[in-house]
């Protein structure tokens, strides 16, 4: 009798109830629950985090469970970003520039309405007009669909044409890269229709809550992000345990043995992409209202490498792993760079945070590449006493990766 899908996970079971205990705890803590032992703005910081925790996983699905080092995938958390961005910046203009108008001696028609929205929202970019990609942009829904819709294209494309023509390892690696770096020069520029190097700018104040306090607003945010991520994680964990993860670690271990058997390399490595890059459109929409801004150099690659660091960081081929990773490493940021840390004084010289972040990233990078290639969750491995199999007498397969003699007598 085959056992159950938690049961076969007890990981997940963990998780889920990790992340209730501390989503109420966060609520009873917060202003909005009239506590206030966090403030609003720690709240959305939390909200974020569980955002970045969220594409961190599809990192780790497409990299650490799939061995795809994709340096591309923030490009569609972006690009989520801006889906919504689009309508939020649209519905708040929208109700400005229809109370200002609204005392007009004579009333205004919808064109003028909306060439005024268009004034308004494009006017920094010596515009006026709504280019094309903002046909949708008075939808909610349209523009909830496209938040899906635009990330899964772009990695469904990308990756039908870099799959079918087998690129694989770091050549692969710098095609993502080449087309995150496209896109945000793209978008750095003004014609594109997203106001190029200016982005969208306040998202936090959502259309129709503008009574509703902010402390209020955070924490349904932060409540959206923490269902997001357990919905991920439960999605994620069930697509890695049956035979489809079988496959796709067998895709990172061995591709053309898994070829050889007959199974459709490029079809699981183009659903894992698009897969992902959805996950992490739906991570950045959550993100950027929170955030309130969003612009081109949030998807520059060094924010792809940035996600790849916390993976590696985290253990990749680890679910949990990579969530820890995303959110000690974002939650350290947010105090070495907001100065939560005081500097260190060393007499001939003193060390300042906000300067020595990365470096001291990079660092732990390097040292847990060659030190602790599990991350930070293999040490789950030596509190639950997990160990990789022994393997001794000669090879089943054609080389030194292949299972051993006393493997398969156990």
């Amino acid at each position: 009798m085959s056992r159950s899908f938690f049961a076969r996970n007890p990981s997940v079971l963990i998780f889920i109830a990790v992340l209730a205990l501390f989503t109420l705890a966060v609520t009873m803590a917060s202003e909005a629950a009239g506590s206030g032992a966090l403030s609003t703005s720690f709240v959305k910081t939390l909200g974020k985090t569980l955002c970045l925790c969220l594409v961190a996983l599809a990192m780790d699905l497409v990299w650490g469970y799939t061995g795809i080092l994709s340096l591309g995938h923030m490009a569609f958390f972006g690009l989520g970003g801006y889906m919504i961005g689009m309508w939020l910046m649209y519905a708040r203009t929208e109700s400005i520039v229809a109370a200002s108008m609204s005392n007009a001696a004579i009333p205004p028609t919808d064109q003028e309405i909306v060439d005024a929205i268009g004034t308004q929202i494009f006017g920094v970019v010596g515009s006026s007009e709504f280019p094309p990609v903002w046909a949708f942009a008075d939808s909610l829904w349209m523009q909830l669909a496209l938040v899906v819709l635009v990330p899964g294209a772009l990695a469904l494309a990308f990756g039908w044409l870099a799959f079918r023509s087998r690129v694989t390892g770091v050549y692969l690696s710098i095609l993502t890269q080449a087309m995150t770096l496209a896109l945000a020069l793209y978008l750095f520029q003004n014609d594109s229709g997203l106001r190029g190097n200016n982005g969208l700018s306040g998202l936090q104040n959502i259309p129709g809550l503008t009574g509703v306090p902010q402390a209020d607003v955070s924490l349904w945010f932060f409540w959206a992000s923490a269902f997001a991520l357990g919905a991920g994680y439960l999605l994620c964990a069930w697509v890695v345990s049956g035979k489809f993860g079988s496959v796709i670690r067998g895709i990172r271990d061995d591709e053309a043995r898994v070829r050889f058997l007959g199974y459709s390399v490029e079809g699981y490595k183009l659903f894992v992409f698009t897969f992902t890059a959805v996950i992490a459109g739906i991570a950045g929409a959550l993100y950027y209202p929170q955030a309130g801004i969003i612009n081109p150099a949030e998807i520059a690659p060094i924010a792809s490498i940035y996600l790849a660091v916390w993976v590696a960081i985290g253990g990749r081929g680890r679910l949990y792993g990579a969530v820890i990773g995303a959110a000690i490493v974002s939650l350290l940021s947010t105090m070495f760079t907001g100065g939560q840390v005081p500097n260190l004084p060393l007499g001939f010289y003193t060390i300042h945070w906000v300067d020595w972040w990365q470096v001291l990233l990079g660092l732990s990078f390097v040292l847990v590449t060659l030190f602790a290639p599990k991350g930070i969750g293999g040490l789950f491995d030596l509190v639950t006493g997990r160990r990789s199999p022994e393997r001794h007498g000669a090879d089943l397969g054609p080389d030194s990766g292949s299972f051993q003699e006393k493997e398969a007598e156990e």
